[in-house]
């Protein structure tokens, strides 16, 4: 089992703890990609991304064949863009939705716990990257406006990161 940095795994949390829904992107048998939003509920210090979930959703099904999956969360407002790829597993696990439970998981779950089709996602984060734009929205526009009018790259328009875990 690989040694994971808590600074990893506190960078990447920290990246989305603001972010309320990832597009989660898996693999069907046909080998097509398909995407929902899902609101992350947890990244542990083990480097796992928790989700719920029902187990009536056609996308879980696929997860045993197909465990490899996407997710990505955007905040323009804030100039981030971050994308995480991992190992996803369907578990019914009521301690760890006992632990993350809250009132909003009702809407889609209204027997709470005791829903028959409540399940968890736990995405093992293989990797994570991010494009973090430092610079103000008037400072990225001076830059391109910069670029076209010399024919050179824009410069300083934020940083893109690689974590691998």
């Amino acid at each position: 089992m690989p040694l994971y940095s808590q600074d990893q795994i506190h960078t990447i949390a920290a990246k989305i703890k603001d972010v309320r829904f990832g597009m989660f992107t898996t693999v069907d048998d046909d080998n097509v990609l398909t995407s929902r939003p899902l609101t992350s509920q947890q990244i542990d210090n083990e480097g796992n991304m928790w989700f719920f979930t029902s187990d009536e959703a056609p996308f879980t099904h696929h997860l045993e064949h197909h465990p490899d999956v996407n997710v990505s969360f955007s905040n323009p407002d804030d100039h981030l863009y971050l994308s995480v790829t991992g190992q996803a597993y369907l578990l019914k696990d009521r301690a760890k939705a006992r632990e993350l439970w809250n009132p909003l998981v009702r809407a889609w779950f209204p027997g709470g716990l005791d829903d028959p089709h409540l399940a968890m996602i736990r995405v093992r984060i293989q990797s994570a990257e991010y494009w973090d734009a430092n610079a103000s929205k008037m400072k990225q526009l001076v830059q391109l406006a910069k670029a076209a009018i010399t024919g050179r790259a824009a410069v300083d328009m934020g940083k893109h990161t690689t974590i691998c875990l």
